[in-house]
C-alpha cells in the first residue's frame, strides 16, 4: 500500500513524499510552471478537495516517476541483501601436485573420465590418496601396459567420496569404497588399517607385509583431504592376488639327554663281529676243502696201521 503528500515549497516546485510498507519514505521535486497563486492551495492531501486539471497532470506525472524510483530503489535493496555466492569447489589435480603428487595429478589430468570424476566429487566431499611421485615412477612399466578403462579405474581406485580429515581417517578400521567402486557389485574397494599413529591400505594383491602407508597430510581443508602414500594401491580386481606366505615349519623335538651325573640306563648296543681282513696267502676254497678231508681221513690210516701191527704180533706168538 502506498500513499503520498505533496507540499508546495515555493511558487515554482512540488515536493511529493511517497510512503511505502516495503521501503522509507522517499521525496521528490517536481518543478510546476507558474501559475496563479490563488488557484494553488497551499496543502492538500489526495482525498481532500480535488486539484484542478493541471495539478492532476502533474500528479500523474510525479506519480510515474515517484514508482520508476521506487522500483529502482527496490531492486538495489534487494541486490544488496542477496546472498554472496558460494565459492567455486577446489582444483583437485591443482591442490595435489601442490601437495607433492604431481605426476599423480598429471596421470589424473590425462584421464577424460578420471578427471571429471574428481571434480564432480569434490564438492560432496573427497579424500584422495595420492601415490608420491617416486611411487609412481617406480609404477610407471606396469601402468603403461593398463587400458584405458583400466588406467581411469585404477586413478579412480585411490579416492574416497567422503571428507576425512585426520582425526576422523584415524578413528576408521575397515573396507572402504572408493570413486571406483560399482555400488552393486561392491567392488574396488581397499581396508584401511591404523596402528597407533600409522595408517595403512592393503588389498588381496598387496606385497605380503608391504601395504601402502600414509606418510604425510598435503591438505585438510573441507571438503577436500589429500594424503600422500608412499606406493601405489593395486586392486584384485586388475592385479593378481599376492601368494600366500609358505607356513614355517614345526621345530624339530630335541632328544631327552641323561641327567647330569647319572648313568645312562640305556645298555650299550652289541656289536656283531666284523669279519678280520683276509690273509694275503690264504688257500683257495677248494684247498680247503682238500684239507679238510685229508684231516678227516688221517684217523682211518693210523687205525689200519695200529690193526696191522697187532695182526703181526698174534702171528709171530703162534709161529713160537
Amino acid at each position: 500500500m502506498m500513499a503520498y503528500h505533496a507540499n508546495n515549497l515555493n511558487t515554482g516546485g512540488l515536493t511529493l513524499t511517497l510512503r511505502a510498507k516495503c521501503t522509507s519514505p522517499l521525496s521528490i521535486l517536481l518543478p510546476l510552471p507558474s501559475l496563479p497563486r490563488a488557484r494553488i492551495p497551499l496543502h492538500f492531501r489526495s482525498h481532500s478537495h480535488a486539484p484542478p486539471r493541471t495539478m492532476r497532470r502533474h500528479l500523474a506525472d510525479a506519480l510515474l516517476l515517484a514508482l520508476a524510483a521506487l522500483g529502482a530503489a527496490t531492486t538495489t535493496t534487494t541486490a544488496a541483501k542477496a546472498p554472496a555466492a558460494p565459492p567455486a569447489p577446489p582444483n583437485v589435480t591443482a591442490e595435489m601436485a601442490k601437495g607433492g603428487c604431481r605426476a599423480f595429478a598429471e596421470l589424473v589430468a590425462a584421464s577424460p573420465d578420471a578427471s571429471s570424476t574428481y571434480q564432480s566429487a569434490v564438492e560432496g566431499g573427497l579424500t584422495v590418496f595420492c601415490p608420491s611421485d617416486d611411487a609412481v615412477r617406480a609404477f610407471l612399466p606396469r601402468y603403461r601396459n593398463l587400458s584405458a578403462d583400466a588406467r581411469a579405474e585404477l586413478l579412480l581406485f585411490h579416492a574416497v567420496p567422503v571428507h576425512y580429515s585426520p582425526g576422523g581417517l584415524k578413528s576408521n578400521n575397515g573396507p572402504m569404497n572408493t570413486l571406483a567402486t560399482d555400488g552393486a557389485a561392491k567392488n574396488f574397494n581397499f581396508t584401511l588399517q591404523n596402528q597407533g599413529d600409522v595408517v595403512t591400505i592393503r588389498t588381496a594383491a598387496s606385497a605380503p607385509g608391504a601395504p601402502a602407508r600414509v606418510r604425510a597430510t598435503a591438505l585438510d581443508k573441507d571438503p577436500l583431504a589429500i594424503y600422500v602414500i608412499d606406493a601405489v594401491v593395486e586392486p584384485v580386481e586388475l592385479f593378481k592376488p599376492a601368494p600366500a606366505p609358505a607356513p614355517a615349519p614345526a621345530p624339530a623335538h630335541a632328544a631327552d639327554a641323561p641327567k647330569p651325573g647319572k648313568a645312562a640306563s640305556r645298555p650299550a648296543p652289541s656289536v656283531a663281529d666284523a669279519p678280520g681282513p683276509a690273509a694275503a696267502d690264504a688257500a683257495p676254497v677248494d684247498q680247503k676243502e682238500d684239507a679238510k678231508n685229508s684231516a678227516a681221513a688221517a684217523p682211518c690210516d693210523r687205525w689200519w696201521v695200529a690193526a696191522a701191527l697187532a695182526a703181526a704180533a698174534v702171528a709171530s706168538a703162534l709161529l713160537a
